[in-house]
């Protein structure tokens, strides 16, 4: 198995994973998908955020994750998968509303993120309790807690 995670942080923000963490969370949630794979994970402020959101998904304000797929490449560069975008400030906001421990909720998005650029997706109910399933099972593996149920601390 080789994959491999460009970090790029284009915020600086309290308390951000550190690039090996974010790579263990591609490679486990990669671990039954993809024997190879490429992707960049970039982290940024609300700023940016609102932009790319605005832009790509026409929601104002900014998301949590966004993905960015490999479609027109993938014959040309077939293990690249795409770009993972993580607003920090959302992430941290989030976390503290639903009362939930930072890394299982950084964990969360970045999984929530790898799947998408693997072709999942949660338009219709069906896809969503597939995508949802598929991101519990991988959080329970990194000893973190159901996030679509506990609103108390999560392990880390």
């Amino acid at each position: 198995m080789t994959i491999e995670v460009d970090v790029q942080y284009a915020a600086d923000f309290p308390d951000l994973p550190d690039e090996k963490q974010f790579r263990y969370w591609v490679e486990t949630a990669l671990k039954d998908l993809k024997d190879n794979a490429e992707l960049t994970i970039r982290i940024v402020d609300e700023a940016e955020g609102t932009e790319l959101n605005e832009q790509w998904r026409k929601s104002k304000g900014p998301t949590n994750v966004l993905s960015f797929s490999n479609e027109g490449v993938s014959e040309i560069a077939p293990d690249l998968l795409g770009d993972i975008v993580i607003c920090a400030p959302v992430v941290a906001r989030e976390a503290k509303e639903q009362n939930k421990n930072s890394q299982s909720h950084w964990a969360h998005m970045v999984i929530h993120g790898v799947l998408h650029l693997t072709g999942f997706d949660h338009i219709d109910p069906e896809d969503a309790d597939r995508m949802e399933s598929l991101e519990i099972n991988i959080l329970e593996k990194l000893n973190y807690k159901n996030p679509y149920l506990s609103t108390q601390p999560l392990t880390t």
